[in-house]
């Protein structure tokens, strides 16, 4: 299948995780590392969060950095209820957001739609929403590189189809703890054998934390 590579993007404490049992995530890694991040968005054609991330951070998803332009925002929400209140919907006029949705929902997001956010419809099964459909439609629309940003759930669903071609993890020096929540949510994995494999490529210290690249050795 024609897709975009997929590096997932991770900022997490030392085991793995992104917020509080709360919700509670900012800041966990420092100003350094954010800016690497920023820097990183720029390298992409497109960034792609869950509805849960969309939600709870409402987040603009730009690089914030003069002279480069800014990917295309991706919104994976299967229910289309993106508020139209949100920094995503607001700026869609500006930056294109484009959000995949079970079908049927997009009949419910008209106010989005009005607001300049282009509302894809895509099938869903018992694991969420097809995400080779949506990589397919992307492809089309010559997104040739694909950062996915969070959250957990997410990059769960792209790891576990097997797309996520690189990692760039950012590690704080902080212990969030078992009650808190992790960057990869469940994989439902019953041997060691069905686990994704990648190989470390460099480690870098950015200020307090570290990044770690990884990329995929392929089966």
């Amino acid at each position: 299948m024609a897709r975009p590579r997929i590096t997932l993007k991770l900022a997490t404490s030392l085991d793995g995780k992104i917020a509080l049992a709360n919700g509670a995530s900012e800041w966990i890694t420092g100003e350094a590392a954010r800016a690497a991040g920023r820097k990183l968005r720029a390298m992409h054609d497109a960034i792609a969060v869950g509805s849960n991330t969309a939600r709870l951070d409402n987040p603009q998803l730009t690089t914030r950095i003069a002279g480069r332009p800014d990917p295309a925002r991706i919104v994976f929400d299967s229910g289309a209820m993106l508020s139209p209140k949100s920094n995503l919907a607001q700026t869609a006029m500006d930056i294109p957001v484009l959000l995949f949705c079970q079908t049927g929902a997009e009949n419910y997001a008209s106010e989005i739609k009005a607001l300049g956010v282009s509302v894809l419809p895509i099938s869903s099964g018992s694991t969420g929403l097809n995400i080779e459909q949506a990589l397919s439609i992307l492809h089309r629309q010559n997104i040739n590189s694909l950062l996915v940003e969070g959250g957990g759930k997410l990059a769960a669903s792209f790891v576990k189809a097997g797309f996520v071609d690189d990692i760039h993890w950012f590690r704080a020096p902080i212990i969030l703890g078992g009650d808190g929540r992790s960057g990869i949510a469940d994989l439902g994995l019953e041997t060691l054998g069905e686990a994704r494999t990648y190989t470390r490529v460099s480690v870098t210290e950015v200020g307090a934390d570290i990044l770690e690249i990884y990329t995929r050795i392929e089966p």
